[in-house]
């Protein structure tokens, strides 16, 4: 099987780009985050047309998150039990079963910075994925993809000093994943394109992408079976290049293990 996780920043600013994508890589799942759609307003009719069945949640203008899948889609569950809001509810995850592997795609809080609300709301959101994966990652295959906002360890952003003081990188968000990681997780680490680190995101501000000044905040965790099985992880920065694109790049895995 091959999945892959993009945030796309907008599915409908980057929808000929992703059908292209889709049709270029053929990937059997992918978990896509910040639609920007409500679930009604997403493209299944042009994503269909290359063989994809859809699970979308969405609120309109901000957040979203879809699960688009070549190797069926079943049990499909908006959101995940005892997840908090800010106040309400947001659409920050969404899981189904595809190929016999439970796929969750996630759009994790910014938290903004370390002194506002929002902060505390990411934290909680965290802690709360973690207790509501735990009865998926014991039941089987289990990956949980998307963008979670947090850059792992210091190695993973371009310069860590001049993180300090910011999201992100603090010992809380860091803790909060090795906390989800405990459950029985692995990180599959991509390789990149260019460069010695793996990064996914790199802010619109010229220069930014072609001097690699990135992020590795989009994360791949997988249960030992998938995470054994992977033969290739690979960020995909050719789809971060040209006219219009995400400021995220997309990561592609190839695995042993799935049905499709």
């Amino acid at each position: 099987m091959r999945f892959a996780t993009w945030n796309v920043n907008s599915v409908k600013a980057r929808l000929p780009r992703l059908l292209e994508w889709l049709a270029d890589t053929k990937p059997d799942v992918v978990c896509l985050q910040e639609t920007k759609v409500p679930a009604d307003g997403f493209p299944t009719n042009e994503v269909a047309e290359l063989g994809y069945e859809t699970a979308a949640y969405g609120q309109g203008r901000w957040n979203g998150v879809a699960l688009l899948s070549r190797a069926g889609l079943s049990e499909v569950r908006q959101g995940f039990p005892g997840e908090p809001g800010f106040p309400g509810a947001e659409a920050r995850a969404i899981s189904a079963t595809c190929g016999g592997i439970r796929f969750t795609s996630v759009y994790v809080p910014n938290g903004r910075t370390p002194d506002d609300p929002h902060y505390q709301y990411k934290l909680a959101w965290l802690a709360a994925l973690r207790t509501a994966l735990a009865a998926d990652v014991a039941a089987g295959p289990a990956v949980v993809a998307g963008d979670f906002n947090v850059a792992p360890t210091d190695d993973d952003v371009w310069d860590p000093r001049v993180f300090v003081g910011s999201t992100h990188v603090t010992p809380a968000e860091r803790d909060a994943l090795a906390a989800i990681r405990a459950l029985g997780l692995q990180d599959v680490l991509p390789r990149p394109m260019k460069g010695d680190r793996p990064f996914t995101y790199w802010d619109y501000r010229a220069g930014m992408f072609h001097q690699n000044k990135g992020m590795r905040i989009d994360l791949v965790y997988a249960t030992a079976e998938v995470a054994a099985s992977v033969r290739d992880a690979v960020v995909d920065r050719e789809a971060r290049k040209g006219k219009g694109p995400s400021d995220h790049a997309p990561i592609v895995i190839d695995t042993a293990v799935g049905t499709y």
